[in-house]
């Protein structure tokens, strides 16, 4: 999927902002080669660096690497697909927020993962779980159907903690700790901000439309969806986020 990373930044810096919580867990230290994969626009991996670790980020986004290049010319940004990549040298630790849902092939994911970190290195990751936009996208794949009588899938990769935590054991990660939570997300911009959500994170689905039926999909959505995810003035993300800390053997 093509990336608009100037919308991205503008209106859903929520993603950012969640992360940091995941950077904790991290906790890098000055002299640390760290990997981030799936960085987006670099906001995270900066945070990085400033620990006063080497950073490398990497996104399989011309786009947002092109606005993280620009952003932090200070910091390594590659382009590069998080399930066909290697580098020269190991890493001491592979941080990853919000980004290893987009990629299905996530056993090759994790193999390419697990072969870049060193013995004993850490690997800290948190993206979407079973379940995760589930309201949002069933109810969007439902209103497709009906209004263009097209099939679509919503739905990216959303594994259940066994799923995942048995994919990276059988690759050489042990994990220490595994969360499956609900997360219901405010996003912003008000009333707009459930199709922004939808035109930035489902663009494909959107795109795959006439053109004079995207106002009224977007519309009919709302309207199926807004007893249960606007609340207090402003639209919310059903997520469910998967939280895992491992250590590779």
């Amino acid at each position: 999927m093509k990336w608009d990373s100037g919308f991205y930044d503008q209106k859903h810096s929520f993603v950012t902002r969640y992360g940091e919580g995941v950077l904790a867990l991290l906790a890098p230290a000055a002299g640390e080669r760290i990997l981030d994969v799936g960085c987006g626009t670099g906001h995270l991996t900066d945070l990085i660096s400033r620990s006063g670790a080497i950073v490398t980020g990497i996104d399989s986004s011309i786009e947002m690497i092109a606005t993280a290049h620009a952003a932090y010319p200070a910091v390594e940004f590659v382009v590069a697909d998080a399930s066909d990549f290697t580098f020269d040298r190991p890493f001491d630790a592979i941080f990853s927020n919000a980004a290893l849902h987009w990629v299905h092939q996530a056993e090759e994911a994790v193999i390419c993962m697990s072969r870049a970190l060193r013995p004993g290195g850490r690997f800290v990751v948190e993206f979407g779980g079973r379940g995760n936009v589930q309201r949002i996208y069933s109810t969007l794949e439902a209103v497709v159907r009906e209004r263009a009588g097209i099939a679509v899938s919503a739905e990216n990769y959303f594994p259940s903690i066994g799923e995942y935590c048995s994919l990276l054991e059988r690759h050489g990660l042990q994990v220490a700790s595994a969360a499956l939570f609900d997360r219901f997300t405010r996003l912003e911009d008000g009333e707009e901000g459930l199709s922004n959500w939808i035109r930035m994170f489902r663009r494909s689905v959107i795109e795959a439309l006439p053109e004079e039926l995207r106002a009224s999909v977007l519309d009919e959505v709302k309207a199926r969806t807004r007893g249960a995810l606007f609340k207090n003035g402003a639209w919310h993300a059903d997520y469910r986020r998967l939280r895992i800390v491992a250590h590779k053997e």
